[in-house]
């Protein structure tokens, strides 16, 4: 199968390029190359005669025609987005752009290319949108979100998700256009950007800065190692029903704080310094609007697809650890970029 994957530089996505490509398929990765973006992702991948790159963004409408013309996908996985809160809380119209517009743009332009397509092609063509349990809002101290949650999306980046899945559907339910929705939990892993908790702690930790603790840290979030969504996105696209949607979670909910101590207990161990990590602990203003807690019941891909989470959160944050050590000059060359760890999202007036 050939899949055409739009954010595949980016975090999510690269883990997608490379199991893709391990798995026997032929992958166009299609990006934008924005701040967040790296092609050191899928270095280990690229060379290969099944890998192609198109640096287009998905709201440029003639250069995705020719994309679709030129590689004649039989799939595509919709991962190219916007996704940092605080980014949105300071720029909320660029997320529109991309999460709103863009998906907008390439489902008219999928929907075109696969209106042109023999009956056979066209009864195996699949819209694989990937999204945020983010859409559901926030839980407070118990219960899980499902598929059958409704939406009450809380800052502007879960407002975007949440309007590209209603653009998805819609496309769906009005034009027979053969989609799937997947809404995952929060993912952490190897060359993830130093702009999310667990490699901000990390990366701060190594350069002896203080780690940041958004209010008080109680915040729960469920999290789901990048190579179990990875696995689980391609099996979605394969065997999931068309129509459907499926939640997919990690099984591994803890507080913001427990996740940055057992970070630094592993740092402590890889990369001691004279004192505990978790001594340069500070907590900081919290984001405005940060939702308590998310939790997914992923009962339903592991009933129909077989599918459960395999990386357990202890030798999953260990594994990350050890990779961001082992690899900081990946974070060296970001920073070279003119990445900065200062933070973002104070709502200023």
């Amino acid at each position: 199968m050939k899949i055409l994957i739009t954010g595949g530089a980016g975090f999510i996505g690269s883990a997608v390029v490379r199991r893709a490509i391990a798995d026997g398929h032929q992958v166009v990765n299609l990006d934008a190359l924005t701040y967040s973006a790296n092609l050191e992702n899928v270095d280990g991948v690229a060379q290969g005669s099944a890998y192609a790159f198109e640096h287009v963004d998905v709201c440029d409408r003639p250069k995705l025609e020719a994309v679709f013309e030129k590689h004649r996908p039989d799939a595509v996985m919709h991962l190219a987005a916007e996704s940092h809160n605080d980014r949105a809380i300071e720029g909320p119209l660029d997320f529109v752009r991309s999460n709103v517009l863009g998906t907008a743009i390439l489902l008219e332009v999928a929907r075109a290319y696969w209106n042109g397509l023999d009956e056979a092609r066209k009864a195996a063509f699949r819209f694989h949108h990937i999204s945020t349990d983010e859409v559901f809002g926030a839980l407070g101290e118990d219960g899980d979100f499902t598929e059958e949650t409704p939406y009450d999306p809380r800052s502007p980046y879960s407002a975007s998700k949440a309007s590209s899945d209603h653009l998805v559907r819609a496309w769906g339910h009005t034009y027979g256009f053969p989609v799937v929705i997947t809404n995952c939990s929060n993912n952490y892993g190897p060359y993830q950007f130093p702009e999310k908790l667990i490699p901000t702690v990390i990366t701060r930790a190594l350069e002896g800065k203080n780690i940041p603790v958004y209010g008080d840290g109680r915040q729960v979030r469920d999290w789901l190692h990048v190579d179990d969504h990875a696995e689980a996105l391609l099996l979605v696209l394969h065997k999931g029903r068309l129509g459907e949607t499926y939640c997919i979670g990690g099984d591994a909910s803890k507080r913001n704080l427990e996740v940055v101590k057992m970070i630094c207990a592993h740092l402590d161990k890889m990369a001691p310094a004279n004192t505990s990590h978790a001594e340069k602990i500070t907590f900081v203003t919290d984001r405005p609007g940060h939702d308590f807690r998310y939790s997914i019941d992923s009962s339903k891909i592991e009933a129909e697809l077989g599918w459960k989470a395999r990386m357990p959160l202890e030798a999953g944050l260990e594994d990350t650890v050890r990779w961001y050590v082992d690899n900081y000059g990946w974070v060296e060359r970001i920073r070279e970029r003119g990445f900065h760890s200062d933070r973002l999202g104070l709502v200023k007036g």
